[in-house]
């Protein structure tokens, strides 16, 4: 019988290296979707007292940026973690290969190093985990836009 680590756990790096990535990409999110919701608070309180729907959509707009620019962070920690691992040549052939891993594109003509393939896998996961709290939040943040349009006196 043939015990060799490699053979019982073949990803067992992978998985070593990614769910500290997916960890700290979570926190990552949760705290910037933390720092934008306070900067919604605000807006809040300050459109609560006027009728300024075109600033409204012109907040969330922005709220959308931010969290894109959230989203990409969060994949250039996974770009970083690859070329840590030498898995891929480049700072920009990680990057790349990250944001179409996180997003599930999969279009990039990058691969990881055959030992680090199931990385990609595991970030395209992670980007699920992070996409679903995106949608969650956006929407959240739009109904109680919504919500806080219809109280205020016309």
């Amino acid at each position: 019988m043939n015990l060799d680590p490699s053979n019982v756990v073949p990803w067992g790096s992978d998985w070593l290296w990614s769910l500290p990535l997916s960890v700290v990409t979570v926190v990552i999110h949760v705290l910037g979707l933390y720092l934008i919701r306070q900067r919604f608070d605000r807006f809040l309180l300050l459109a609560h007292h006027r009728r300024i729907t075109l600033i409204a959509l012109l907040f969330m707009a922005g709220t959308t940026v931010s969290v894109t620019l959230l989203h990409g962070l969060e994949a250039a920690v996974w770009a970083f973690g690859f070329r840590l691992l030498h898995a891929l040549p480049d700072k920009k052939s990680a990057t790349l290969y990250s944001l179409n891993a996180m997003t599930t594109f999969g279009h990039a003509h990058e691969n990881l190093q055959e030992r680090w393939q199931m990385m990609g896998a595991l970030e395209a996961l992670n980007g699920w985990i992070l996409f679903g709290m995106s949608t969650a939040f956006l929407y959240a943040m739009i109904q109680e836009a919504w919500a806080q349009i219809g109280r205020r006196p016309a």
